[in-house]
């Protein structure tokens, strides 16, 4: 199986009940082969109509900042945890996670980013499977398993929080310099002091084999 392929297996998902309000599947759009990969929360209202993320206010706010850094999104891939919208923009639950996640790993195990950049409080505890909120690691970078994480607050936050906008750009700065040093070495290294990632007193679902690390660039 490939992208494409994945892609058309979820155009008809039914596992769980997101799909009985949504107009469409959300897959993820953008370049196959990008070396930079963005994940957000789920589809908002004009994404589950045109099929496409991040294409209302958030996504235009999202192209500006990319292109404040000298990217297109024709440079990323972009999609979300959940590929379906939930009802009246409600936060993903957790059931609804665990179903759409296994898709979200499929599709950068397919494009192998070097970097994947988390929007808000949802992708990131996803793929760093911590109870953390993104204030707490926002414009770190963070190697995992298989691929480094770089966390930022969500554009859609920024628009409703107009303190949060400076921080936001602060953060793409800081990702524009990832890039450059990431450019530059052609293996990630090896040594990395552990983060401090507190963890929820309520149990965790899945408990990751190896402890992410994060990666001292800077």
């Amino acid at each position: 199986m490939d992208l494409t392929q994945l892609s058309t297996s979820l155009k008809d998902c039914q596992r769980c009940q997101l799909s009985t309000g949504r107009t469409q599947v959300v897959f993820g759009t953008g370049n196959p082969n990008a070396s930079i990969m963005f994940v957000g929360e789920a589809p908002g209202f004009y994404e589950d109509r045109e099929g496409v993320p991040f294409v209302g206010a958030a996504g235009k706010l999202l192209t500006e900042l990319l292109q404040s850094i000298g990217l297109e999104r024709s440079d990323i891939y972009i999609a979300n945890v959940i590929k379906c919208r939930p009802p009246n923009n409600r936060d993903p639950r957790q059931e609804e996670i665990d179903t759409c996640k296994p898709f979200l790993l499929q599709q950068i195990e397919f494009i192998q980013p070097k970097l994947v950049c988390t929007l808000g409080n949802f992708a990131t505890q996803t793929l760093l499977e911590r109870k953390i909120g993104i204030t707490k690691v926002r414009g770190q970078v963070i190697q995992l398993e298989h691929f480094v994480v770089f966390p930022l607050l969500h554009p859609a936050a920024a628009l409703h929080q107009d303190n949060l906008r400076t921080p936001l750009k602060e953060d793409f700065q800081k990702l524009k310099a990832v890039l450059e040093e990431m450019s530059k070495t052609p293996a990630l290294p090896n040594t990395f002091s552990p983060p401090t990632l507190p963890t929820s007193n309520a149990p965790s679902k899945e408990t990751p084999a190896d402890p992410p690390t994060q990666m001292s660039l800077f």
